[in-house]
């Protein structure tokens, strides 16, 4: 046994966890198929979220880590609902009328509204293969409505038509009395509309296979259930996949733990043991709301990628997962910042500290060494005060604090520069609101005014730290972060900031003096440019 699986079986990081109930499945024997299947899945109703993505990010480092506990090969599948009827037109798409006209088709039917791909299902899936492709994720993308159509969900559709009142009476209790009275697992397609049909089933035939039920303008048609002419409701479709595919793990939202415990009594229906898994806690936004696609009110992953590096995301959606977060534009420094640490650490650490560590799980073990001494909130407070709207001009302070980087040798830096200057235009420029100083303020800044002027040269960035702070501690204020509070409102527009010292050796000694004497020079405090 090699000592990576070792560590790897006594490693407390939860995709171990996750991963050991999987060595337990199968520590009799292998699978028959040959290989560990795990899956997530995707309803592409509405334009793709963060929280969607999560499911494979997540995913994905559990499959890690158990190629580390195990031999046996390993399958992803992202498996798209994209057969899925239409249900609602989603709030923050275009051309809400013509999508209108196609409810209750499938998402493979509907045309695009962006004019780009063959349906909107397709342009959804478009945007989640685009999402997993940028992580470099390794997964076999699976279409609902390709499966359906090439027959490959045929045998398992018969075994639902055989168990049918089996399957009824584990959903039916689960109904609210008026659902239930016209509710069937099998969803037809109507050949005269293309509609998908939530209609009473009034006979089936177990011998030819088929479902009667009334299309919408009243007519009995009788329909195989096989070869996409009809689908199951999407708890039934869930058991049913996990039977026909024969998938190993899927984790999925607090929020459908229900629909998890009936999908598994429909999987053993038909059979089967249902996958392992785990329910994750939902994302919320700004204002504590449940994400929602037709909302579009959470991040989608253009948004998260336009500020910061994908390594962040991931980390992100790595960090307490069964813990209810806030999923808005504030909470990307952090991320990035935490990042920029963990890796930092991973070169310290001995084999069994590394398992434990983010971005081993981030970066499947070979995590790059990045080159930033900077944390992101710095470059950010650098980026404001200096107003920048190119990468030059913070290089232009990068190199005289750290005179051997450049972008050609710190290229993650580099990175961090520009997605600093997005953040800073996008979101810190809107809301920069100076103030001028109190009185107590103004003999505090004239203080560190004159100790600028007349440091010693070698004076380092945690020396003007130790200086910036005896200040503060020398004059009445309230609190010591109220001293600090006053720096950032009134020399950087904003109520929170980087440490003062590092600031000023990166902003450069002088630059910072003359922000002092412009800001104790004007009355009504310093104007944003």
């Amino acid at each position: 046994m090699s000592s990576e699986r070792q560590y790897a079986q006594a490693a407390r990081a939860w995709p171990f966890e996750e991963a050991r109930k999987l060595v337990e499945r199968y520590k009799d024997a292998p699978p028959a198929k040959g290989y560990v299947l795990f899956e997530t899945g995707y309803g592409p109703s509405g334009l793709p979220h963060i929280g969607t993505f999560g499911e494979v990010v997540r995913t994905t480092m559990v499959r890690r880590a158990f190629q580390r506990l195990s031999d046996i090969p390993t399958r992803l599948f992202a498996f798209s609902d994209d057969m899925d009827g239409l249900r609602k037109v989603p709030t923050n798409v275009p051309k809400q009328d013509m999508l209108a006209e196609h409810l209750g088709k499938p998402l493979t039917k509907v045309p695009d509204p962006f004019g780009e791909y063959e349906s909107f299902g397709h342009h959804n899936n478009a945007m989640l293969r685009r999402f997993l492709d940028s992580f470099g994720f390794e997964y076999e993308f699976q279409s609902s409505t390709e499966l359906y159509a090439a027959g490959r969900f045929d045998a398992a559709l018969l075994e639902v038509l055989k168990h049918y009142a089996k399957i009824m009476e584990v959903m039916l209790p689960s109904l609210r009395e008026e659902r239930a009275a016209t509710y069937s697992p099998f969803l037809p397609i109507s050949e005269k509309t293309g509609r998908v049909l939530q209609v009473p089933v009034t006979k089936y035939d177990l011998t030819a296979g088929t479902i009667t039920y009334q299309d919408e303008d009243g007519s009995e048609v009788e329909t195989p259930v096989t070869g996409g002419r009809c689908k199951l409701q999407w708890k039934p479709d869930w058991g049913m996949r996990w039977h026909a595919l024969g998938v190993d793990y899927e984790m999925s939202g607090k929020d459908l733990i229900p629909s998890v415990e009936l999908g598994g009594k429909i999987c053993r229906i038909l059979g089967s043991p249902p996958p392992e898994g785990f329910n994750y806690e939902l994302f919320l936004d700004e204002k504590g709301q449940k994400i929602s696609k037709s909302k579009g009110n959470g991040l989608s992953v253009e948004e998260w990628l336009a500020y910061a590096p994908p390594e962040s995301l991931s980390l992100f959606m790595y960090q307490k997962p069964r813990a209810a977060k806030r999923l808005y534009f504030d909470v990307i420094p952090r991320a990035v910042d935490d990042y920029i640490t963990f890796n930092a650490k991973f070169d310290q650490e001995n084999p069994a500290q590394r398992l434990e560590n983010p971005v081993w799980h981030i970066h499947n073990g070979q995590p790059p060494k990045v080159t930033s001494d900077l944390s992101y909130g710095i470059l950010l407070n650098l980026a404001s005060v200096a107003n920048a709207e190119e990468k030059a001009q913070l290089w232009g302070f990068i190199t005289r604090y750290r005179p051997e980087a450049t972008p050609e040798t710190a290229p993650f830096l580099d990175k961090l520069v520009g997605y600093a200057i997005n953040y800073y235009r996008d979101f810190v420029k809107p809301t920069k609101k100076y103030r001028a100083p109190t009185e107590l303020e103004r003999k505090a800044l004239g203080e560190l005014l004159t100790y600028l002027e007349t440091a010693p040269a070698e004076a380092t960035g945690e020396d003007m730290q130790t200086q910036v702070y005896e200040i503060g501690k020398a004059h009445p204020f309230p609190e010591l972060r109220a001293w600090f509070k006053a720096l950032y409102e009134v020399l950087l527009g904003q109520d929170q900031g980087p440490r003062f010292g590092s600031f000023i050796e990166l902003y450069g000694r002088q630059e910072t003096a003359a922000l002092i004497r412009k800001a104790l020079a004007s009355p009504t405090g310093l104007a944003a440019e």
